[in-house]
């Protein structure tokens, strides 16, 4: 199988995905703005969002697909079968007895998670009974990421890419159809969070029965491949989830600003999504797998080659990505949210926060790429005392940039505190010798900067004043938006076709 293929395959349907992510937020800048409404219901699903890293996306999956690779590699397929039922059954048991806690004890987690609020009694109700419907999301969707960990374990890499768009199309239900049903309002998007982790684990069952590895109940606790897994997973649930700690450190920060900072953040951050989940995701999700089972057969030279070949594609994409979301952070903003009760100057604050969060971007996806390349080794100490680290250092810019800066200052240091975290994690795996960068690094920089270089001036200069694309009706600025994408992108890779780049040189097989 190519490399290359699969992750075209992946990126596209993610893509795709994002793409119904941008309209489901479009939804909700229309029917609630940025006030105190979207800052509760942004914080209420920022909380099990965070535990949904922990459980599912994070330390989870990075501890469990090395394990199931390795033993599915080295073991019988009953003997496999048997470890996922387990595992699948332990974790069931503890992500519904912590849905019952965090719906018990939300008003806590609301004051923990967001102590400004406390200032404010009807907001903070408001949020901890958003938090209460929320809260069970966390099951759920960490069910869905066991099953994805899974079929992208048997290269069945389609399915889990696209199912984040049912919960999209539930949002998009909820905000354009159900809202004016609910009181308050916002209460419908919080039911849509339910819905959508109910439609998206119920699609990946059937793909896990035809490959024979649909979960059975069998509660064992003192299975090997369980207690190791734990020993995995306990040091990692911090290292792996270091950007989403940092966020919702971030939230508590925002608490304290002016109504609306939450609500710029997030809206800011959702556009850095949309290349981070298509690129640094996507490469990271095929990467895993590979480099478990590279690692498993002892192939060294295999496994440093496929950290080669994810940090060049990463680069490759990073690079003009973060460019093009600085310069055409309004055109953005303001084609896709400016509507309804999202003013002009929303779209100006929550530019701040996307040029900040911008400086960050190759950070935020080149980490994707290395820590699996530490956990697939099934090395969780490295990347914890990093985390650490980046927490720390991330936390005393938030202090140093808050001041001058405001809400800005809060995007900025995430975004310098995941380049940290991506050069350490650089280094250590270099030290360790699991990466030897392959020839031609220098020159095939060279390229990448000075083609990003060009594309980044030319729509600099095409984007015209940002007065118009805050004065212009949307049937200007939606096609206007389009064609300065594509005048980009093709500026982009006409600079990289000069300068000898071709597909052919990213080209890469599976590990067997």
């Amino acid at each position: 199988m190519s490399l290359l293929r699969a992750l075209a395959a992946v990126s596209t349907l993610t893509f795709a995905s994002r793409v119904l992510g941008y309209v489901r937020d479009f939804a909700i800048a229309r029917t609630f703005g940025a006030g105190m409404a979207t800052d509760a219901f942004f914080v209420a699903f920022r909380i099990p969002n965070l535990l949904r890293r922990l459980f599912g996306e994070g330390a989870f999956s990075q501890a469990f697909v090395p394990l199931l690779a390795e033993t599915r590699r080295r073991a019988t397929t009953e003997e496999t079968r048997a470890l996922v039922d387990r595992v699948a059954t332990a974790l069931a048991v503890v992500l519904a007895l912590t849905a019952a806690a965090g719906v018990a004890g939300a008003p806590l987690i609301v004051w923990l998670s967001a102590p400004g609020f406390a200032s404010e009694p009807e907001k903070f109700a408001l949020t901890a009974t958003l938090l209460r419907i929320t809260f069970p999301y966390v099951a759920l969707i960490s069910l869905v990421a066991f099953a994805a960990g899974v079929l992208n374990t048997w290269s069945r890499f389609a399915v889990p890419a696209i199912t984040p768009a049912l919960l999209n199309i539930a949002f998009i239900a909820a905000a354009t159809v159900a809202a004016p049903w609910f009181d308050p309002p916002v209460l419908a998007l919080a039911w849509a969070v339910i819905v959508g982790g109910i439609a998206q684990l119920a699609l990946q069952l059937p793909f896990l029965a035809r490959i024979g590895m649909l979960p059975r109940w069998r509660l064992d606790l003192r299975h090997p491949g369980l207690a190791r897994l734990l020993r995995l997973m306990a040091p990692s649930v911090f290292g792996v989830s270091v950007a989403q700690v940092s966020l919702l450190l971030n939230t508590v920060f925002a608490s304290f600003l002016v109504s609306g900072s939450v609500s710029w953040l997030y809206y800011a951050d959702r556009l850095m999504e949309l290349p981070a989940g298509v690129l640094g995701v996507a490469v990271g999700t095929i990467l895993l797998p590979n480099l478990a089972r590279s690692h498993a057969a002892g192939a060294r030279a295999d496994y440093s080659g496929l950290l080669d070949w994810g940090l060049r594609v990463a680069l490759l994409l990073a690079l003009p990505a973060a460019a093009a979301l600085a310069a055409l952070a309004v055109p953005l903003i303001a084609t896709l949210f400016q509507y309804g009760r999202f003013g002009a100057s929303d779209v100006r604050m929550t530019e701040q926060a996307l040029v900040a969060y911008s400086a960050g971007l190759v950070g935020i996806i080149v980490v994707k790429i290395l820590a699996p390349g530490f956990y697939a080794q099934q090395d969780v100490r490295t990347p914890v005392r990093i985390g650490v680290l980046t927490l720390l250092a991330t936390q005393a810019m938030n202090l140093a940039f808050i001041g001058p800066l405001r809400h800005a200052g809060l995007a900025l240091a995430i975004a310098l505190g995941s380049c940290l975290n991506a050069a350490l994690l650089l280094r250590g795996l270099r030290r360790s010798g699991a990466y030897a960068p392959q020839p031609g690094w220098p020159a095939f920089a060279l390229k990448l900067a000075a083609a990003t270089a060009a594309m980044a001036a030319l729509l600099v200069a095409a984007r015209g004043p940002v007065e118009w694309w805050l004065a212009a009706p949307w049937q200007w600025r939606v096609p206007a938006l389009l064609g300065l994408v594509a005048l980009g992108g093709g500026a982009y890779g006409a600079a990289l076709y000069a300068l000898g780049l071709r597909p052919a040189d990213f080209a890469r097989r599976a590990a067997l």
